[in-house]
């Protein structure tokens, strides 16, 4: 998946791609989500959570998630 989202980005291999699953624990949300982390060495940090398992993000998920919304700052 860090190479699909290094990809979809544009980012070099100086950046750091953060993939974590965690419980999520919001009225309404799925027992688990998915929280994606860039961290560039110079930049801002971008962060974006989807509400699903890792296991079940397809690529054209990841392409809609990072691609159409706007990160949350991290």
């Amino acid at each position: 998946m860090k190479q699909t989202i290094r990809r979809l980005l544009g980012l070099d291999d100086d950046t750091a791609v953060v993939v974590r699953q965690l419980a999520c624990t919001e009225p309404g949300c799925p027992p688990l989500e998915t929280v994606i982390a860039v961290l560039p060495m110079n930049g801002r940090a971008r962060r974006w959570t989807l509400h699903t398992t890792a296991e079940e993000i397809t690529e054209d998920d990841l392409r809609a998630a990072l691609l159409a919304a706007p990160p949350e700052g991290a």
